[in-house]
């Protein structure tokens, strides 16, 4: 049932990458419809509404070449830049194994135990807590992790981050997550647009002469119908926008929990991505990150309306989830601090997380037989088996 799952997944992520594609199209072909209507109302002010919702359909057809061609060209650029555009957003840079020799060998032994190709591996300098994948195809594959990650985290739990974005790149969820990126990406670039050509019209003043270039005013029997017009192509921007928000509700939050289980089949130790998420939770918000891009991590802080809108699971159902099936042993939140202090020269500092906090981790229930708290030995099993660091199973 399981192979039945992760096949069944990978499959529709490349029905759901070609719906998505698809998609796009019909979404820019709605805002060159809005785009149509203003402009239609600017230069025929004051005609009936019908006139208005034919003529702007010729003008979309009529475009059909072009705004079929500026689509299909954000797709070629995307595809071949998008790396490029993330890692300008979030300042991610190429590192070599001289450069980052821990962790380059943990992502190559990981690689090359599994035989899957070794993607590139790139650096964000920031205190956060994260991790993400990205790329369209094998020469673009690369896994970005943050110096605080690497800061906060041991060996195991590294590794245990690096093959859940593996297993990411092997389930096609890459893919999805990036198409998902240049949606978003372009029908908001066009709503924009559209929305100061609106308010730029506006500016200029609406003309109420039926005719273009008319100098003169009619009555103001057709004005009724123009000022609906406008409302119709709002509405329209606004509901490509939105639509283009609801591409995030077909990223599947089950694909998260299949990265989880990737991870743990990959380094055979459930513990250390129950560690690993424990240390991330609530310390993964990239600054200056849009929420496309925040979708790509091991974990997003941001959550929509009644977590209507969360991409992610939450840490917490995560931590069940493996403990349940995977033989992990629970964790509750671990009382570190956040990445970023604020002390009182006013320069922001990362807190380590490599020194546990004084008082017990965990919940009481992993304390041992004879009552004291599991802070003193931190990640042991409070089954009972020997203390010290999660071995492998």
């Amino acid at each position: 049932m399981a192979a039945y799952g992760l096949y069944t997944h990978i499959a529709a992520n490349k029905t759901r990458s070609m719906l998505l594609l698809a998609s796009l199209f019909v979404l820019v072909y709605v805002i060159v419809y809005a785009g149509a209507l203003i402009i239609e109302v600017f230069n025929y002010a004051g005609a009936p509404a019908e006139y208005y919702l034919r003529a702007a359909l010729r003008d979309v057809i009529r475009s059909l070449p072009y705004s079929t061609g500026a689509a299909a060209l954000w797709i070629v650029i995307a595809y071949f830049f998008h790396q490029s555009i993330i890692d300008a957003v979030t300042g991610g840079t190429d590192v070599t194994r001289k450069e980052q020799p821990r962790l380059y060998n943990l992502l190559e032994n990981l690689c090359i135990s599994r035989g899957i190709a070794m993607p590139k591996l790139k650096i964000i300098d920031s205190e956060v807590l994260n991790a993400y994948a990205t790329g369209l195809n094998q020469r673009q594959y690369s896994v970005t992790v943050t110096t605080g990650l690497l800061n906060a985290l041991n060996d195991d739990e590294i590794e245990a981050v690096l093959g859940h974005e593996l297993t990411h790149i092997r389930n096609g969820d890459v893919q999805m997550m990036v198409i998902a990126v240049i949606i978003a990406g372009v029908v908001g670039f066009s709503a924009e647009l559209l929305f100061r050509l609106f308010f730029n019209v506006g500016n200029y003043g609406w003309g109420w002469g039926y005719g273009r270039g008319s100098g003169r005013r009619s009555d103001r029997r057709g004005s009724g119908g123009a000022i609906l017009i406008v409302i119709l192509a709002v509405v329209l921007v606004v509901l490509a926008w939105v639509l283009s928000q609801f591409v995030r509700l077909a990223l599947s939050r089950s694909r998260e929990y299949l990265a989880d289980a990737g991870s743990v089949e990959l380094t055979k130790n459930p513990d250390g991505m129950i560690s690993a998420l424990r240390k991330i939770e609530g310390r993964g918000e990239l600054p200056g990150a849009t929420s496309a891009v925040m979708e790509l991590c091991v974990d997003n802080p941001r959550e929509g309306f009644a977590d209507l809108f969360a991409t992610h699971p939450s840490v917490e159902a995560r931590v069940q989830t493996l403990v349940r099936y995977a033989g992990g042993h629970y964790v509750g939140p671990l009382a570190l601090p956040l990445p970023v202090s604020e002390p009182h020269d006013g320069e922001p500092q990362l807190e380590s997380d490599n020194q546990p906090p004084s008082g017990p981790w965990g919940s009481p229930a992993d304390a041992g037989e004879d009552g004291s708290a599991s802070s003193h030995r931190p990640w042991g099993n409070p089954t009972g088996d020997p203390p010290g660091p999660w071995g492998r199973r």
